[in-house]
This record gives C-alpha cells, sequence and structure tokens, in this order.
C-alpha cells in the first residue's frame, strides 16, 4: 500500500502541489521556474519540484511576482 503524505508535510512539491497549495497558476510557477539558477527547484530527472521552503523564503521578500 502506497501511503499519501498531507501536502503540507511535503519538503518538495510538484508544479500542481504548489500552485494549489501556495495559490499560484500553474503557468506561472512553469514561467518562475525556467530559469537554470532558480534557487528553489529541483530536477529529478526531467521533474521538476519546487522546495518549499526556499520558494517560501522567495516569496516572503518579492513584493510581486
Amino acid at each position: 500500500m502506497k501511503k499519501e503524505v498531507p501536502i503540507w508535510e511535503k519538503s518538495n512539491l510538484t508544479i500542481e502541489e504548489a500552485a494549489a497549495y501556495f495559490n499560484i497558476g500553474v503557468n506561472k510557477l512553469r514561467r518562475l521556474t525556467a530559469k537554470e539558477d532558480c534557487p528553489y527547484v529541483l530536477w529529478v530527472g526531467s521533474k521538476c519540484l519546487i522546495k518549499k521552503a526556499c520558494f517560501e523564503e522567495y516569496l516572503r521578500k518579492t513584493f510581486s511576482i
């Protein structure tokens, strides 16, 4: 049996999970994560994951996106 981890307990989120968690559109998140030097992105093969704590810090310091 696969145990489902609640979204608020995950340290890395998919684009779709991050969109729901942070209330930001999927397309906007894709544009934000497209940069190679993005500090809050973790690539697992071709899968893009957002480091939740790093992205929260980025949002805390950012006026608008």
